[in-house]
């Protein structure tokens, strides 16, 4: 019996237009859960090694979990597992939103999508059937005007609508805009006109494959084990866990502030990148701070369908050439992007740089990253204004990052070259520019700088995905002191054993397909107590634990396929080698020498980084 599943998946071949609906392998499902999990153990099986990630023989997967869309805490995502054009890595890319919702009351967990369609296309799931359509009238949109289009032409009613509106339309509708029809890297996969599935370029898979849209409707309930019991662990978990964090609970940090509720605590430990990672304390942090933003720009808070956080802001523009404007976010990571990194301190040109990423989809991170690369770039004469169009790519030109944020979303000058991100667009460039990529793998570190948190850059030298502090969210101990607090600046043995679990637990949780917010008040053994009810499995804490750990050591087998060794587990010379220049943090750089021999020891691996016999055989892999 498939509780907690619709049983049903569907493998989609775009190039013959071929669909097979096939039952969920219940076995596999337990090994793996969903999501990112099963994701990444469809890859590993189906795809070639070294297929080029942007040909029609790569595999896009999209795929829902047990969780999602039951009233679980936080279960309204979806995620896409691909071979990422922006890394060579496997890759998975999560979204809130409504899409996830949309595709199990459709009748499927997972789609497995294959080939490249002869026209611009679009998949219909609905109901338990699945069609094909000509997406031929929408190619060339921008995501806006895409989702608006379908739902207009599936949903009459939502004609003339504003957006506002429009989002609470239940027919779900992922899609591409230009960057992604153009397989710029990094392109994002787009749904509820502001949600992204960012990371790794998906949405230029998307686009190789001439696939516009994903989309889904449907009334089938999720069928569950024991429904009360179910209801009555969520309750328990909502009323005892979730309320008593002072970051999820109703009213608390991000309710309140929304994720930008992290500007003046990471400034204010020095950690807060700034002109590309050249300084870490920002002098215009109070004014684009979640605490400005609230007082200031905030009209309403907006949350993913069924989540009671509420952490997303519904915010208007007040002055300036945009005034008027409407739009969801910022959030921490874009406000720091556009922000801090390209040393711009006016909240409403961050809004509209970020308001631009979600209307072209783009991955909002790495845009802005990209931009403070060019910047750099700029100041040190490696590009010219006769590189930038005519730009003044100064930090803290507030213009300059609404001009770049639109010339990466058109595909257009400068923008078409970064908009493949700075590893590619430093090759083009030359001149050294690579020194100034702040990368991992081909992928933007985020708004921490690992320097004055080294087990948490750590985990950006380790991730699988390329930079990520979403694989390992070590700024909870270094910086904020939970579970307990750990030493920053000098991380041992307990700190890597800490990074090892957060990895595991996190890979685990992305399977189960919930919001990663709940992880500050929900741990291993609360999702055990909400799986057991809903599939009827007599899972416990620590087979949570030895799923994402399974997880996680597969995705490090795909890599090492694909050439990835010991090698390419590194930081950004910057990193490395130049020390922090001022603030808290002053005088830090990354002893990654040290630390990544002790992970590996810890992790079983060999000293190459690949996954030995033993690790295998005791994972089932």
């Amino acid at each position: 019996m498939a509780n907690g599943y619709m049983g049903k998946w569907a493998d989609i071949n775009l190039t013959t237009g071929s669909i097979e609906i096939k039952d969920v392998d219940m076995a596999m499902a337990r090994k793996w859960l969903g999501g990112r999990g099963l994701g990444v153990k469809i890859l590993y099986d189906r795809l070639k090694p070294g297929t080029d990630p942007l040909s029609p023989d790569n595999i896009l997967i999209v795929l829902t979990g047990p969780l999602t869309g039951t009233g679980a805490p936080s279960s309204g995502r979806f995620c896409t597992v691909t071979k990422s054009p922006l890394t060579g890595t496997v890759s998975d890319s999560h979204s809130g939103g409504d899409y996830a919702h949309a595709l199990k009351a459709a009748g499927f967990d997972y789609l497995v999508i294959t080939g490249k369609a002869a026209k611009p296309t679009m998949i219909l799931c609905e109901d338990g059937k699945i069609e094909l359509k000509d997406a031929s009238k929408y190619w060339g949109m921008d995501v806006h005007a895409t989702e608006t289009a379908i739902l207009a032409d599936l949903d009459p009613s939502s004609v003339g609508k504003d957006i506002e509106k429009l989002v609470r339309n239940p027919i779900g509708v992922a899609s591409i805009g230009p960057p992604g029809e153009n397989m710029k890297r990094i392109a994002a996969i787009m749904n509820r006109f502001y949600r992204a599935a960012g990371r790794g370029g998906h949405g230029a898979v998307m686009g190789s494959k001439n696939l516009k849209a994903l989309v889904a409707r449907g009334k089938q309930r999720i069928p569950m084990a024991d429904e009360a019991a179910f209801k009555a662990a969520v309750k328990k978990n909502e009323d005892e866990v979730m309320q008593a964090g002072d970051v999820t609970k109703i009213g608390g940090g991000l309710y309140t502030l929304g994720t930008a509720l992290l500007v003046n605590i990471v400034n204010g430990a020095g950690i807060y990148p700034t002109h590309n990672f050249q300084m870490d304390v920002f002098p215009g942090a109070e004014v684009t701070s979640g605490e400005y933003i609230k007082e200031n720009r905030l009209i309403k808070n907006v949350g993913c369908k069924g989540c009671r956080i509420m952490c997303g802001r519904w915010s208007k523009i007040e002055k300036g050439p945009y005034a008027g404007t409407v739009c969801e976010g910022p959030e921490y990571e874009t406000t720091w992007s556009w922000g801090a990194d390209c040393g711009v301190d006016d909240i409403d040109y961050v809004l509209t740089a970020h308001h631009i990423c979600n209307k072209y989809g783009l991955d909002a991170i790495q845009a802005g990253t990209a931009c403070a690369f060019a910047m750099e770039c700029y100041e040190k004469g490696i590009i010219t204004k006769e590189d930038t169009g005519g730009i003044d790519l100064t930090f803290g030109n507030t213009e300059a990052i609404v001009q770049v944020a639109e010339m990466i979303g058109k595909v257009e000058g400068i923008g078409a070259i970064l908009g493949d991100g700075e590893e590619m667009s430093a090759k083009k460039w030359g001149k050294g520019a690579d020194k100034f990529a702040m990368t991992v793998k081909g992928q933007s570190m985020p708004a921490y700088d690992g320097r004055g948190a080294k087990a948490h850059a750590l985990g950006y030298a380790t991730s699988n995905r390329g930079a990520c502090h979403l694989r390992a969210y070590m700024i909870n101990p270094e910086i904020l002191g939970a579970p307990e607090q750990l030493p920053r600046f000098d991380p041992g043995q307990k700190s890597i054993d800490m990074l090892i679990a957060f990895q595991d637990f996190v890979a685990a949780m992305d399977s189960s397909l919930v919001c990663q917010f709940v992880t500050f008040s929900m741990g291993s053994q609360e999702f055990a107590n909400i799986l057991a009810p809903i599939t009827g499995w007599d899972i416990t804490a620590e087979e949570f634990d030895s799923i994402g750990a399974r997880i996680w050591n597969l995705e490090r087998m795909f890599n090492y396929r694909e050439g990835f060794t010991a090698d390419n587990d590194s930081l950004p010379t910057r990193i490395l080698e130049e020390p922090i220049p001022e603030g808290p943090s002053k005088g830090n750089t990354v002893p990654l020498a040290k630390l990544k021999p002790m992970y590996y020891k810890t992790r079983g691996w060999n000293d190459d980084g690949s996954v030995p016999a033993s690790i295998k055989s005791k994972y089932g892999l």
